[in-house]
Order: structure tokens, then sequence, then C-alpha cells
């Protein structure tokens, strides 16, 4: 039977490690049982939403309403997030041996990134559940979508950032009325100030993962890939990888569509690829065996700010990401991503932040390895614009060997 998509199917929350059911309707960061991520659980079935929906709805992300957690509609806090194109990358696709190359450019968000997605979703449900005060240890990009949503909301936000992130990330955030804590460290070191500030519970704190919504938004870029690709699934996905809440809700998002029947059950999903910067890269040591996981990993800087994030959370849901899609995961240097957004500029007209640079990069060395084919389709996700990165790569493009 069809139904209207003005609510939420959304069920319960379970632990990721273990399947335990949390309540949904309440104030949760980790398991209580596992202390791992949560993730949210719909009353679905094949049928029950139907493709032929979608007609009538908005081209934002909200067209997916019905597989959110939101509840009621007016607690909906949205700046016109997600339908972002997919485009055809031809001129570098050509050069470099690849029939079907494209890009989805999620630094057309508001907010300039796709973290734009994540923190409308949680800001949502913030408010939903009637929290008056939201703070979140942040790399750059996640802060200033905090930031922007709470003030689109009326709550109150703290953001706390490295001290060494570019100055446009922390204006940014000073514009939106947020409270900016400068840390010196990497956003491991901004979570532990965050802990600290929040022991009594003031605020509601919305790191990656640590708490269940987030990654809803996030995943609704599987549900755009599938629609605007006319269900038609890319064969690699190539995505930059620091907390990896986006990989993560992609995988998702496919599995769901599967339940609805969108995609037919037989239907391959795509091999995922986790990039990172090898100046920080604990998937791809724990992936290559170098470690048993990433609890003590050290970091450093890198270019690409999103990347640096040393111990994700998620990395028992990266791994089973990479190992249930036949995926992989590779690093890059600092100077191949450069050449990555120097050619993605001055080859097809897109300013990619360094995160998008990584995975052209990527891309290109997995070509010479032999791990993609010439007529697989393969597409890349920019995660931001790579305007807010002026302060990190000014004077640098010179050491790009593009140029």
């Amino acid at each position: 039977m069809n139904i209207a998509i003005t609510s939420s199917l959304l069920g319960d929350l379970h632990c990721s490690q273990c399947g335990s059911a949390h309540d949904p309707f309440v104030r949760q960061t980790l398991s209580i049982c596992c202390q791992a991520p949560l993730l949210c659980r719909y009353v679905i079935e094949e049928g029950s939403f139907l493709k032929s929906d979608l007609l009538t709805q908005p081209k934002s992300m909200w067209r997916y309403e019905a597989l959110l957690p939101v509840i009621q509609p007016e607690n909906q806090v949205s700046l016109g997030e997600g339908f972002t194109p997919i485009v055809s990358l031809k001129r570098l696709g050509g050069q470099y041996g690849l029939h079907q190359l494209s890009l989805k450019d999620e630094g057309l968000n508001p907010t300039g990134s796709f973290k734009a997605r994540g923190l409308s979703m949680a800001i949502s449900k913030a408010r939903e559940n009637g929290e008056r005060a939201c703070i979140i240890p942040t790399a750059g990009n996640a802060g200033v979508a905090m930031a922007a949503y709470c003030a689109r909301a009326g709550l109150e936000a703290v953001v706390v950032m490295p001290r060494h992130t570019p100055e446009a990330f922390k204006e940014e955030c000073i514009g939106y009325n947020a409270r900016l804590i400068l840390v010196d460290g990497l956003i491991n070191d901004c979570a532990v100030k965050v802990q600290e500030m929040n022991q009594q519970g003031t605020y509601f704190d919305v790191s990656t993962l640590k708490e269940p919504y987030r990654l809803e938004g996030k995943k609704t870029m599987g549900f755009e890939i599938a629609e605007q690709l006319g269900w038609q699934l890319p064969d690699v996905i190539v995505y930059p990888t620091g907390g990896g809440t986006g990989l993560i809700g992609i995988w998702k998002a496919l599995h769901e569509m599967k339940v609805l029947g969108w995609l037919p059950k037989h239907q391959r999903l795509p091999r995922m690829v986790a990039v990172q910067a090898e100046q920080c890269s604990p998937i791809v040591d724990t992936y290559q065996g170098k470690q048993v996981n990433s609890k003590q990993y050290v970091g450093k800087p890198t270019l690409a700010n999103g990347l640096a994030v040393p111990r994700p959370v998620g990395e028992p849901l990266i791994m089973n990401v990479l190992r249930e899609s036949n995926g992989t995961a590779i690093a890059i240097s600092e100077e191949d991503m450069l050449a990555g957004v120097s050619e993605l500029c001055r080859h097809e007209g897109i300013f990619a932040a360094p995160e998008g640079g990584a995975v052209w990069a990527a891309t290109k060395q997995l070509v010479q390895q032999g791990w993609l084919q010439p007529d697989e389709h393969v597409l890349l996700l920019n995660t931001g614009s790579g305007q807010k990165y002026l302060d990190n790569i000014k004077g640098k493009w010179h050491q790009s060997p593009t140029l």
C-alpha cells in the first residue's frame, strides 16, 4: 500500500555493533551497550514508498523525508541542501582512458560542502527533541554548517576547531554568531575539549557518529546518485574519507533502496573507495594490515582539513563497507592532491576542495594499477568548494606537476 510521505517511517535506533534497540525520542549519543554508533532503522517494505512519489517532491534532500528521522515536517531546518549536480568529466576521462567518468559536486550545497546535509538533519532533530544548544569538534566545514543551521533554528552553537584551520572557516562561524574555540592539534584534540566543556550535558554533541542523525543526512547522497543516474548505479564510487559518515551513509542508502524495490534485488552495488591523505591515513593503514585499528594512530595536518581525522569512531563501519563492496583504501600525497585540484580546475572548470583533488589523484593511481577498468562508470565525490581553502593552497599552485 502506498503511503503519504509527510511523516517519517523511523522505527528505532539500533547499536551498530550488537543490534540492540534504543529510543529515538530522547537524546542519544553512542549506544549504552557497546559505546558504538547508533543507526536509524525504518519500518519499510517493498512498495511502501514508490519512486513515482518523488515526482512531486522538492529538489532537495528532503524529497526523501519518509526515509529520514525527522517526525514532524515543521521541525525541518533547511537551507535547500542536497540534489547537487552530477557532471560528466569528459576531458579528464578522455585523457586517462575512462569512458564514463563523472563527479557529484557537493561544493554547491549551502555553506559550501556536503556537511550541510548532515548538520541540517542533526539540527532538525535537535530542535525536534527540544535541545537549546549544540557543540561540535570540527576540522572546518562541519563547524560552519552547524553554526549556520543553529542560526537558522535559533539555537546556541559552540564550535571547537584546530587553530591552523583556514581563516575562511573561522570567519564564517563568527558570522553565524557561533562561539568559536581554537585548539592546538587535530580534530581528536578538539573532541577532548568538547568533552571537557560538556561534562554537565548542557550541549547536544553533534560529533561525527556520536549522534545518529548526521549519517541520515549524508545518506541522501546515495539516494540522489541512484535517482540522478536513472536508477543505474555506477560501478565505482570514489570518496574522500575522514570521519567516514558519507561513505557509510551512501552504503546504507543503497541497501534501503533494495528493500524498497527501487533497485533490483540482483543489482550489483558499487565498489567503494576510501581516499585519505598520506599525512593522516588511519583507515588505509588498518585496511592494509599495518595496525589492528586506529585507536592509537597519530596523524599530521594536511591541506585537506576534512581528511585530518586520526581516530575515526566509525572505523568498524567503514571497514565493513570496504569489505562488503570489494572496495579499497588509498592514501594521497599533498603534492598529488594539489595536482588533482589543478587538473579539475584547468580541464573541467571545477574548483574542488583538496579532498576532491585527492579523489581525482586516487582515481588516476587506481587506473595505473589496473584496479579501475576503462569501461567502468567511475563516480567521484567532491565534498566541498576549494574557495574556503585558499589559505592552504595560496602560493603552492606552482608545486603542482600539471602546471
